[in-house]
């Protein structure tokens, strides 16, 4: 079988840097190669337009790469070529990941566990903040929300409450030990009740509804099976939960007690209160929520109670969404959880690729313009520009080396745009982050895209050299 001969299209700038990438590529992954260098600085000004009229491939060709930033309606120059033209990815050197997404697109809708998302101490809020908050939790994903009660009881509101949420396609559950909050929750829609044991069983006869078992005392195995026999007795649909404990105070304990439990109960419902983890620890909750998730998922716990109070956990409904259908699809591939998403990568990076100080050199050595390029690598943090590199450890230090030589170059507009692109590149140094010009820093699911005016702006006194 003939192997694929694929053309690649790019600017001074860039071809170094390319032709290193491809060179190592096309060994590994096997094809053949062709780069063609367009007579512009910067690949990321190209248009199909442009690039159609300039482009000359070799007459073997199977496919055509283009830059990654090179953006419109490519039909015409596909057409003009009969081959596949395709755009790359926008750094060149993430091309070799490029190569390797051969898996088929992943299925992200499935999921086995059900998240409810407690609001704490809901009496002391208002009707339309608690809808607000709970709105935004069911758009992160909640599938329930959980109104958590105050332990003294006596909220009068609690059935207009539950009503409204109801009214408005929430399904709700009900926090609370006190059988009045409750029973006015149950009868205005709430169809889940956080939590019985011995001391309110007799009261969940008259509910009509699920609820959740949990031992009287959180190591007091005999009297979760006591009152798991009495609900099975009556015929009340429950799940059982045999309650997580905190790090250091009987987590692993904790763990065995869940384990048992499905031995014990191998058909029956549970539920694991999470938010005891994340909120009690000092530490980023998206790892731990996936761990969390993916115990739930190995042990079949159909649900999971989370919470957002503390500050590093302010996310939680959204990782654990994103970790109960990461979960899944490991469980269904597999394989570990690992290069499937990286939605959950919040803190690093999957991967950082450099340049190195021998390739920044090379291409200073070809700019001929007044556009500043930014670089923040293990060495430290460059700006390229007319010819020149400057380097320094200190985005500061880097500035005043920049504005020394160029200074009358650069306005307001201008100078608080470097230091906004410099201010990124240290986060991204500190952090082990990748750091690409004029596009915003990764943060999983928090990513946001950065708008095109940044680019603009640092490009609107000056153009890099065409034809």
């Amino acid at each position: 079988m003939a192997r694929e001969k694929i053309h690649f299209v790019t600017g001074r700038l860039a071809e170094a840097a390319l032709r290193a990438v491809v060179s190592q590529l096309a060994a590994k992954v096997g094809f053949e190669y062709s780069i063609q260098v367009l007579p512009i600085s910067v690949a990321a000004l190209m248009t199909p337009d442009w690039i159609s009229s300039r482009m000359g491939p070799p007459q073997d060709t199977t496919k055509v790469i283009l830059p990654g930033y090179c953006g419109g309606d490519l039909t015409g120059i596909a057409q003009k070529f009969a081959f596949p033209v395709v755009v790359g990815p926008k750094d060149l050197r993430d091309l070799p990941a490029f190569f390797s997404q051969t898996r088929e697109e992943l299925d992200w809708s499935q999921y086995d566990i059900e998240i409810i998302a407690e609001i704490n101490h809901a009496p002391r809020m208002t009707q339309s903040q608690i809808v607000q908050l709970a709105q935004a939790m069911v758009n992160d994903g909640a599938d329930r929300i959980d109104l958590g009660c105050d332990p003294t009881g006596g909220w009068n509101g609690v059935g207009d409450c539950v009503r409204d949420l109801v009214a408005r396609g929430v399904r709700v559950s009900i926090d609370s030990f006190d059988p009045a909050e409750v029973s006015a929750a149950v009868r205005a829609g709430a169809d889940l009740v956080l939590s019985v044991n011995s001391s309110n069983l007799s009261a969940a006869l008259d509910w009509n509804c699920e609820v959740v078992v949990i031992p009287d005392q959180t190591s007091s195995w005999e009297s979760m099976e006591a009152n798991f026999d009495f609900l099975q007795k009556h015929g009340i649909r429950f799940r059982a939960d045999p309650i997580v404990e905190p790090l250091g105070m009987g987590f692993a304990a904790s763990l065995e007690r869940y384990m048992n439990a499905r031995r014990r109960w191998p058909d029956v419902p549970m539920m694991m209160g999470i938010g005891n983890i994340t909120e009690l620890a000092d530490v980023d909750s998206a790892g731990v929520n996936l761990l969390l998730i993916a115990i739930c998922q190995e042990l079949e716990i159909q649900s999971v109670l989370t919470t957002q109070v503390i500050n590093w956990a302010r996310t939680s409904v959204r990782e654990c969404d994103w970790a109960r259908r990461l979960v899944k699809q490991s469980s269904n591939l597999g394989v570990p959880p690992k290069s499937l998403s990286e939605q959950l990568i919040m803190l690093r990076d999957p991967r950082v690729t450099e340049f190195g100080p021998e390739q920044l050199l090379e291409m200073a050595a070809k700019i001929r313009d007044g556009n500043f390029r930014l670089f923040g690598e293990t060495g430290g943090l460059y700006a390229l520009a007319y010819n020149r590199l400057w380097k320094a450890d200190d985005p500061f230090v880097l500035f005043d080396q920049v504005v020394d030589e160029c200074g009358h170059e650069i306005d307001a507009s201008h100078a608080f745009y470097l230091g906004y692109e410099l201010c990124k590149a240290e986060i991204a140094q500190r952090l082990g982050k990748q750091y690409n010009q004029d596009e915003s820093l990764g943060w999983g699911f928090l990513s946001k895209a950065e708008p095109a005016r940044h680019r603009l702006r640092r490009r609107k006194k000056s153009k890099p050299e065409t034809d």
